[in-house]
């Protein structure tokens, strides 16, 4: 089937052109054309990765099924993206900046978590590290460890930050801030936050080391990201 898609700003400008019009088999979906465009544009993937689909003027899952007729645009994130509270980037991550979207005259502690890359890992040095993710469910994933926060822990504010891409020893993989109105929430919802970012939010790192390289996925057991959400207690 012939599509014509919208693009707007900067997937527009990685792309050179405000309308992209190809062909896509019957039944495609919206990961589809996502994959198609990044396999024409390589060098828009890094803003695709971030950009959602709209279909007939409604945000649209990747799952969703496309039609010819269907007005189709990408759309990357609007004007004030930065202080979205959930985030998959390629950008350097700031603790503070991350800690500055959940604080709030309410809160009476704040909980940040930041997750490094370490040199030695089981005896292995790692010369550095890439994280690859699903951006769009990696987001709508952390939503939802935010909302399974909330009925645990009522009045919290969660912000997620994760970076893709190499990274470096040091560098901050992760950042995570939790804020409640009293300390001991703090604690047990921050640890929650980043026990279920591993359970169920679609992001994997390859350790290259010294004599070799990995695929590093969910390292907490069998993998179920359909278990209910569960405090942990180890």
């Amino acid at each position: 089937m012939n599509l014509s898609v919208q693009l707007f700003a900067g997937v527009a400008e990685a792309v050179g052109s405000r309308l992209w019009a190809g062909q896509l088999p019957e039944g495609a979906r919206v990961a589809d054309l996502f994959a198609e465009l990044a396999k024409q544009h390589p060098q828009a993937e890094a803003v695709l990765r971030i950009s959602f689909a709209s279909v007939n003027q409604q945000f649209a899952a990747p799952d969703t099924v496309l039609t010819a007729t269907d007005e189709i645009a990408i759309l990357p994130p609007v004007s004030g993206g930065q202080d979205l509270p959930f985030e998959i980037t390629e950008q350097p991550l700031s603790a503070d900046a991350v800690l500055a979207k959940v604080r709030n005259p309410l809160c009476g502690a704040i909980n940040v978590f930041v997750g490094t890359v370490r040199e030695l890992t089981q005896g292995k040095r790692t010369v550095f590290l890439e994280y690859e993710a699903y951006a769009p469910m990696a987001v709508k994933m952390m939503e939802q460890i935010a909302a399974e926060i909330e009925e645990k822990w009522p009045g919290t504010r969660v912000a997620m930050s994760h970076r893709i891409g190499k990274l470096e020893i040091e560098d901050a993989a992760v950042v995570i801030a939790v804020a409640t109105p009293h300390r001991a929430a703090s604690y047990e919802a921050g640890r929650y936050a980043i026990e279920r970012l591993k359970e169920i939010v679609p992001i994997w790192k390859k350790e290259i080391w010294e004599d070799g390289t990995e695929w590093m996925g969910h390292q907490q057991g069998p993998w179920n990201p359909l278990r209910p959400g569960t405090e942990r207690t180890e």
